[in-house]
């Protein structure tokens, strides 16, 4: 809780993944991907609750086991149901169902919802308790994580039906690089969202107000095998520097 509001978090698990299978168990730096998540909300300091919904048997198998082996401080409290985990499934059917689900069958009302996607494993709760405060403390209803591209879209084109280029921005390219304008993209690590009324399935969150600006290390959201390499290389990092910390 952050001045007085409660703070529901879930961290989504479907199974079936096409991209990368049972992509949110694979092993990750020698843990299961979905622990990385579980372990980074049960750090936060402003979280009231946090869920993990899945459909996946075997998913909610290694959850718990991970949950009960390091006293984690997360729920599976109900197997997700099938029409709301398949490939075409919105997320945000899947927070609505969560949201009504805890109303329903616990009494439980929250006054803002953080989703945090499993395929940010570097993320830490540190980023999370920053990100609920900067929402709570503005006058928006909603934030979502950025991290600086580093693919200007000022070197980006489209291209049109004769073959041509079509620049876009409509900036000068030859510009240096070192005055670029700053760009950002939605990396995926953190979304709240305050539960209104308004709050419905037409909700995206992708496209909340207000920024929270992280660090490229911190960002990496995985999609491919080549992400799954990158994270790997953070991670051993982290360990060479607590290691270092230790003696």
């Amino acid at each position: 809780m952050y001045k007085n509001k409660k703070i529901l978090a879930i961290i989504p698990a479907r199974g079936g993944s096409k991209g990368i299978l049972k992509k949110n168990i694979i092993d990750v730096g020698g843990r299961p991907l979905i622990y990385y998540s579980i372990d980074c909300l049960d750090s936060s300091k402003y979280i009231d609750k946090a869920i993990i919904s899945t459909n996946d048997l075997e998913i909610k198998k290694v959850a718990e086991n991970y949950i009960d082996r390091y006293g984690k401080n997360v729920e599976i409290p109900f197997l997700r149901p099938d029409e709301l985990s398949k490939d075409n499934s919105k997320t945000i059917d899947c927070i609505i169902h969560a949201i009504n689900w805890l109303k329903t069958n616990k009494n439980e009302e929250y006054d803002y919802v953080l989703l945090a996607q499993n395929t940010s494993p570097l993320r830490k709760g540190r980023h999370i308790d920053e990100a609920i405060v900067k929402l709570i403390d503005s006058n928006q209803d909603s934030l979502v994580s950025v991290t600086k591209v580093k693919q200007h879209p000022i070197l980006m084109r489209s291209i049109n039906e004769d073959g041509t280029v079509k620049n876009l921005l409509n900036i000068n390219s030859t510009i240096r690089r070192q005055d670029f304008p700053d760009f950002y993209k939605v990396d995926g690590a953190i979304y709240i969202q305050k539960i209104t009324e308004n709050f419905n399935s037409d909700v995206s969150f992708n496209d909340g107000k207000l920024a929270y600006i992280m660090e490229e290390k911190y960002s990496v959201d995985i999609d491919d095998y080549i992400d799954l390499k990158i994270v790997n290389h953070y991670l051993e990092k982290e360990k060479e520097e607590e290691m270092k910390f230790m003696k």
